[in-house]
């Protein structure tokens, strides 16, 4: 065998154990007369001690030619070490070696593989296997597996069962583009890699398997950010005769679950806020409400004064930042400019500080008393001590600016620990939203969101006044997953259909095989996905996905260590009945 034992486990316990170790050379140090070597495998660092008057000389020599990262396997001797290591669980100990097996030589690699490497990004996406041997990647690969493992046993538990769904389907229009793959055997059509198995699960809950879930690989062709890759992995749900709250329950118990096992922590309050509230008072539909800085509407008290900008605003709206009153003017310019930015695109931004004396000074004092800024600070929270910053403009444009600024005070502050979790539901989202381009509705969610009952009736006058049954988790500003209540029966699918813009022969084309599906007993049905990459990054207390996949694509989709995506061959291309137009 390889290995009696791991380079993690050792300790004085094992003192005068005869052992067999294999692994990576962290790094030497030569004396001459003794040499150490730190031998690193997954789960540890041990101490190889190759001493001239104790180690067979040929040993002894071959020791001397081990580089960096060669592979060896040593047999030998657990002995006391006389300068311990307090920060390691080997360091009590080291090994003897009296036989020294290289297994393979190593290159030099091209950064070191340390815990603070001097590799930048793009070295270590091209030798990402090298990567992988750090320990801040190693351990969030290993994180990721301990949450799918807590996953897996809380979903089973409640008698959820895990079935695969197919990869290679049918092109359906949800939303972003899809990968689409050339099937040879089938001339000029082509197969799409899935976003979600969105309709593959609703087709279960038809074949009554009641409860499933599948751990998924799901494909969407989008532009890229630090937190988006191009595939992607959920945790993806769905129950049969559930209503809303049936899900939330269930799904609010899996969070408790993960924050208690893989954090040690009990979440008190789980809150439900509707979309409306979360939009009017931190500006988007996934709020961190780890700190507070809420929005405070100042229209009735800002508007018809002698100020033009408020004046000629849909929305004037501020927050209240705690303890900001003593910024500088320079550091409230610096704000001004930052908001100005084509990323968040204000055109200007009004302060007022609010002194410990009580008064108030602000860039607006020629058109408002104290009175006026008084109520101000009463409307956004403000206290003796904090600033306020005011934005105006469209309504939903301005709340969009008004919370990037929230979030980049509340970091700069230090109020978003990530030690700290605060889930919420948001519910109630719109069903439909209009697409000032193709001047029609779309859905929010995806077209096989169940409405409201309640609303059905405003689908004819205001279909855009018509709640869905859905739901989104937020954990710590992010969407961690969400879900609806489907719509289970034809008649319904059908009206759907023709509301987001489908002709009768197109939603036949596009989803004939669901719509004939619901005609054979199709249960009331609902579901959830969790995005476990991101999910596990935040439970990580990591802002970007990329540490927690394994062979994570670049910000334009590439694998620069297999170089992917890559031209093929005429012959493949011929095969596939495919003609390039470049």
């Amino acid at each position: 065998m390889y290995r009696s034992h791991n380079c993690g486990e050792l300790n004085a316990s094992h003192i005068n154990t005869e052992v067999t170790l294999a692994g990576w050379v962290q790094k030497s140090r030569d004396k001459g007369f003794m040499n150490w070597i730190d031998l690193r495998d997954r789960y540890g660092i041990t101490q190889l001690i190759f001493d001239e008057g104790r180690t067979e000389k040929s040993v002894f020599e071959l020791a001397k030619t081990l580089g960096r990262e060669f592979v060896i396997q040593v047999k030998g001797t657990v002995i006391e070490r006389e300068a311990k290591n307090k920060n390691i669980a080997t360091g009590e100990i080291e090994i003897l070696v009296t036989e020294l097996t290289i297994l393979n030589a190593a290159l030099t690699p091209p950064f070191t593989i340390e815990d603070e490497t001097d590799g930048g990004e793009d070295i270590r996406m091209k030798y990402r296997y090298l990567d992988i041997r750090r320990n801040p990647v190693k351990n969030s690969l290993l994180f990721r597996h301990k949450v799918a493992m807590e996953v897996r046993k809380y979903l089973s538990d409640l008698d959820f069962c895990e079935v695969e769904t197919p990869y290679l389907i049918k092109s359906t229009p949800e939303g972003a583009r899809d990968f689409v793959v050339p099937s040879r055997m089938n001339e000029g059509q082509f197969y799409a890699l899935p976003q979600s198995p969105q309709t593959f699960k609703q087709l279960l809950m038809v074949g009554g398997m009641d409860k499933y879930f599948q751990i998924v690989k799901c494909f969407r062709d989008e532009d890229l950010r630090a937190d988006r890759q191009p595939e992607f992995t959920q945790i993806d749900c769905e129950m049969a005769f559930v209503e809303q709250e049936d899900i939330l329950n269930v799904f609010e118990g899996l969070t408790r679950h993960l924050l208690k096992e893989i954090k040690g922590i009990e979440v008190d309050k789980f809150p439900r806020m509707t979309y409306e509230h979360a939009m009017k008072t931190y500006g988007n539909d996934k709020p961190d409400i780890r700190f507070g800085m809420e929005f405070g509407e100042l229209n009735q008290l800002a508007q018809h004064k002698e100020f033009p900008v408020f004046n000629t605003a849909e929305l004037v709206v501020g927050i209240a930042v705690p303890g900001a009153g003593s910024y500088t003017r320079k550091e409230i310019d610096a704000l001004i400019e930052w908001v100005k930015r084509p990323q968040v695109g204000a055109s200007g931004m009004v302060y007022v500080k609010c002194n410990e004396d009580g008064t108030y000074k602000s860039s607006v004092d020629k058109f408002y008393a104290q009175d006026d800024l008084s109520n101000w600070a009463k409307t956004t929270g403000a206290k003796a001590g904090d600033m306020i910053f005011v934005l105006s403009g469209p309504a939903d444009k301005t709340r969009a600016q008004l919370s990037a600024l929230r979030m980049e005070l509340a970091t700069r502050l230090g109020l978003r620990n990530p030690a700290e979790f605060a889930p919420l539901w948001v519910v109630d989202f719109p069903l439909l939203e209009f697409d000032e381009e193709t001047a029609r509705y779309h859905a929010m969610h995806h077209p096989f969101t169940s409405p409201k009952p309640e609303d059905m009736h405003l689908l004819e006058t205001d279909p855009g006044k018509v709640r869905a049954n859905a739901y989104d988790m937020v954990l710590n500003g992010n969407e961690i997953g969400g879900g609806s209540i489907r719509i289970h029966d034809k008649a319904t699918q059908q009206l759907m259909f023709k509301y987001l813009g489908f002709t009768e022969e197109q939603a036949k084309e596009q989803f004939g095989f669901l719509m004939d599906a619901f005609q054979f007993g199709a249960p009331p049905h609902g579901g959830l996905a969790f995005g476990l990459d991101r999910l596990v990054a935040i439970l990580g207390g990591q802002e970007t996905i990329r540490d927690f996949i394994a062979f994570p694509k670049n910000n334009s989709g590439r694998d620069v260590m297999i170089d992917a995506p890559s031209a093929i061959d005429n012959t493949q291309l011929k095969e596939l009945h495919i003609k390039l137009n470049l």
